[in-house]
């Protein structure tokens, strides 16, 4: 396998910096990292992008995430490993991804729920997370990044050091 060309975050001058800073941003919305990390997983799963599929089940795993958990993340609507707020949040993550499936992109149904957990910035954050795991996900497929690829450059091992950086400041 063979990536089209390098990711285009890559090629653009700021773009990279950019898109990790809205990231970087989110994190301070109250929402736990492991309910974004989830919702970054399933977005990547309904995408079909492997390098974030593969990139977040192993922050996941090293988040402590349990094997039941990850494993059942594309079916969470039948497994009962997810706590309220989270099933809020995937849901919310799948419907925002699939703006396209039906007439009501996201529907009351999905609206209220998830406002019953969040408070407007955790709703902003999570928003915000959302749309900017598309983003990744749209520019990996389209270019046909390799998973595990990315991981072995010497940008991903400086911002797999402030990722956990930053998980350590909020334990």
């Amino acid at each position: 396998m063979r990536a089209r060309m390098n990711n285009p975050a890559m090629i653009v001058p700021g773009a990279m910096q950019a898109l990790q800073a809205l990231g970087a941003s989110t994190e301070k919305c109250g929402i736990p990292p492991t309910t974004t990390l989830l919702m970054q997983l399933r977005a990547s799963q309904i995408n079909g992008c492997s390098v974030c599929v593969d990139m977040h089940a192993r922050e996941l795993k090293r988040a402590g995430e349990t094997d039941e958990r990850l494993f059942a993340v594309s079916a969470w609507r039948d497994a009962p490993y997810f706590s309220d707020a989270e099933r809020a949040a995937l849901a919310l993550a799948e419907a925002v991804t699939r703006v396209s499936d039906r007439p009501d992109a996201v529907p009351d149904a999905i609206w209220d729920e998830v406002v019953q957990h969040y408070d407007e910035r955790g709703l902003a954050g999570l928003i915000l997370s959302i749309a900017l795991i598309n983003v990744w996900n749209r520019l990996n497929v389209s270019t046909k990044q390799v998973a595990g690829e990315w991981a072995k450059s010497a940008e991903a091992q400086a911002w797999m050091k402030s990722r956990e950086a930053v998980s350590a400041q909020n334990n």
